[in-house]
């Protein structure tokens, strides 16, 4: 864990510490509001699974086959659509779904935040497996990294109690 967060977090946003850290507190509140902005993007588009109805329908395994209409048979892609993805569409379906909700109630409570934000790097991976990999998926993967590293629960969220009241449980680090 980094030295802000085992020293420091609990006095994160006193004015004493804003004063002494400013761009380290300029920083934080910019990674806190791409935090929110993500979670609220992930929880945007999980429930657009849900109301799209992808965990009781054929959906998803429809725009697999279309995907794969547009790929060379023998890409990587391809192959993992072909003998993982469309045969296992509903367990495709559902993991991507709650995978979505549980990152984004996690980065938004600040809740299990690493946890949450590593839920989140797997999706992205499984998106660019899929064959879905483009340029706009960069800042997705870049703002994860710093998810990861950095311990945004422990500045503002739910993490940070827990981090008080179990100090050896790393899943609140």
């Amino acid at each position: 864990m980094s030295s802000l967060a085992t020293r420091e977090f609990e006095q994160v946003w006193t004015r004493t510490w804003i004063r002494a850290h400013p761009l380290r507190c300029g920083g934080i509140v910019l990674h806190l509001l791409l935090r929110t902005l993500f979670a609220l993007f992930w929880l945007a588009a999980g429930i657009n699974k849900i109301t799209s109805e992808w965990l009781t329908s054929d959906i998803l395994k429809r725009i697999f086959l279309d995907r794969l209409t547009e790929m060379p048979p023998d890409a990587f892609a391809s192959l993992f659509l072909q003998h993982f993805a469309i045969p296992l569409y509903v367990l495709v379906a559902w993991v991507i779904t709650w995978g979505e909700i549980f990152s984004a109630v996690g980065l938004l409570l600040g809740l299990l935040t690493r946890p949450a934000a590593g839920a989140s790097l797997f999706i992205l991976f499984g998106l660019a497996i899929g064959g879905y990999y483009d340029a706009s998926l960069i800042p997705f993967f870049l703002l994860n990294a710093a998810f990861l590293w950095w311990p945004s629960g422990l500045w503002l969220g739910v993490d940070r109690r827990l981090a008080r009241r179990y100090p050896d449980v790393p899943w609140f680090r």
